[in-house]
This record gives structure tokens, sequence and C-alpha cells, in this order.
């Protein structure tokens, strides 16, 4: 079955027609400065384009600054600071406050803090872990850790990564957006994986001018 062929022109005409107006990309460009933190950068962008944030910008500054300590390992002061913040973001979400916990253990173990380790896990995750199957189930993972001289060889080695770290601070970066009734993830992103997915798509029907530079947006000519 031969595929339907769209010329270059034709495509540019059909997106001609398509109405996005300049106040629509810039309250998307500006949900994106807020969600992924740029305060500074969101400040000047709505001094020049008049696009208001929605948010008071010093409540990223302070979400930041929860999510770069969590990042640098300081668990009890990333807990601090969120509960100044707003305390019932941890008391209304238990899964998320057991994973500052789990970072909490990750970052003794990584410490070498063998003892308080265990003793940290005995009081304060593992009554959680009775209540709750798969917390017990990511403590013994992260307790599996002590048991291994050399961590390389433990098969849940990559909770000591960075890119642990990464996760638990995403994870409550979206909660205190959530708790600012504010979108947990920017619209940006989204909105990419919706058009790469609808290219794939009609790659199978047609031949188009396509994207697939997403840093550029350049269109290419079609492939026949």
């Amino acid at each position: 079955m031969s595929k339907k062929v769209i010329t270059r022109d034709e495509w540019e005409r059909k997106l001609k027609d398509v109405k996005i107006t300049k106040e629509d990309m810039n309250k998307l460009i500006m949900n994106f400065l807020v969600t992924e933190g740029y305060v500074d950068t969101a400040e000047k962008f709505r001094i020049e384009s008049g696009t208001e944030p929605g948010v008071d910008l010093a409540t990223i500054t302070d979400r930041m600054t929860v999510k770069q300590a969590l990042q640098s390992g300081n668990v009890e002061d990333a807990i601090e600071k969120v509960n100044d913040l707003n305390p019932t973001i941890l008391d209304t979400n238990p899964q998320l406050y057991f994973h500052l916990q789990q970072q909490r253990l990750i970052e003794l173990i990584r410490s070498g803090k063998i003892e308080e380790a265990l003793e940290f896990a005995q009081e304060e995750l593992a009554p959680r872990g009775e209540e709750n199957q798969s917390f017990l189930e990511e403590l013994e993972k992260t307790v599996a850790l002590l048991v291994f001289e050399d961590v390389k060889n433990c098969p849940y080695g990559d909770l000591l990564d960075v890119s642990q770290r990464l996760k638990t601070a995403s994870e409550l970066n979206a909660a205190i957006l959530t708790s600012q009734s504010h979108e947990k993830d920017p619209k940006l992103p989204s909105l990419l994986k919706k058009l790469i997915w609808t290219q794939n798509q009609l790659d199978e029907k047609a031949a188009y001018p396509k994207i697939n530079n997403l840093t550029t947006a350049a269109l290419d000519d079609p492939v026949v």
C-alpha cells in the first residue's frame, strides 16, 4: 500500500491554518520555568513578556532550596524545610515520607555509619514496613547494601547512585507543586512527547515534512 505524499508547500499551508497565539506560547514557557524552578529567568520573562507566573515566585525559591538539600544528601534538612513550607505535605503522603526516610538510611550507609543505619532502619522504617508490603520490599533492598563489602556486587547498588537522590527529590518537588495547586510536570515536555507519538503514527500512512530535530524544529522534506 503506497503512502500519501504531502509536499512541503501543502504542509506549510496546513500549519498556517493552525492558530497559536503568542500569549499561549508565553504561558507555555512560563509554565516550564515555574515548574522547573528557574526563578530568575521566570522573573525576567515576566517583565519582558508581561506573562504572570500564576504563583508567588518566592515559593519557587523555597521549593528549590528543599530540592537542592535533598539532591545534596541532606535529607534531614530537606524534611525540616518542607515542613516549614507546608507541614501537611508529608502528613498526607506516607509514601513520600517513607522514601525520604529510605534516602536518609541510604545516606547513612553511604557514610559508613553502619550501626546508626541499622538502628535507624529498625526504629524508623521497620514499623512502616510491617504496615505496607511494598515499603517492606524497598527496605529489604536498602538493608541488603549492608551485606556486601563491595556494593558493586550488590544487585541493589544503584540505590547509592546520585540518580536515586534525584528520583526522591523529583517526587518531593512534585508533592510541593501539587500542594500549591500547580501541575507537578511542565507541559512542554509532554507536548513534545505527543508530537513524537503523532509523527510515528503518521509515518505509517503518509510521507510528509517531518521534525526530526526538536532543538531546531526544522522541517525535513518528505522521504518518498
